[in-house]
């Protein structure tokens, strides 16, 4: 929906580390408007945090835009069927060049996705390592299409 550029990154800084979940809904309908006629997919999943980090931030940024979405879209919200297992590092405070290594492995999917088409949610993408891994273990278990829906792209570093 938009570059992660000031200040549209200082208004999903403020809401990933400092609690802002009011801004929530500003996302998803940002998000909304860019999807536009875009086909819609079968189910929604935001993207899955490891226990540990959920923890330390006290909720997903992913899932809280994807409720909106889902409500908005009337699309199956899925919070369960695909698992964050390896507590990577941030890949905040990686190179881009270290970013796929860091996700090797990091997801695993419990459900059976044939052919269905699952839409990814996440706030931020960077570098797309984390979407690309998490793509490819929803592809594993069978999904026929996997879509990307973000809030924010960052530019590749010059």
């Amino acid at each position: 929906a938009l570059d992660y550029t000031f200040p549209v990154d200082k208004l999903i800084q403020a809401y990933k580390y400092h609690q802002q979940l009011a801004l929530a809904p500003l996302f998803g309908r940002l998000m909304l408007q860019s999807i536009g006629t875009a086909p819609r997919p079968d189910v929604l999943l935001p993207m899955p945090l490891h226990p540990e980090r959920l923890r330390q931030r006290g909720f997903n940024q992913a899932l809280e835009i994807a409720k909106f979405v889902a409500q908005d879209l009337q699309i199956p919200l899925a919070t369960n069927c695909a698992q964050r297992i390896v507590n990577t590092t941030s890949q905040a405070t990686l190179k881009w060049d270290e970013r796929k290594k860091n996700m090797r492995d990091a997801f695993a999917c419990s459900a059976a996705l044939q052919g269905q088409h699952i839409a990814v949610i996440d706030d931020v993408m960077t570098s797309g390592a984390t979407l690309h891994a998490l793509s490819k273990v929803l592809k594993r278990a069978g999904a026929q299409r996997v879509s990307v829906w973000i809030v924010a792209r960052a530019s590749a570093p010059q």
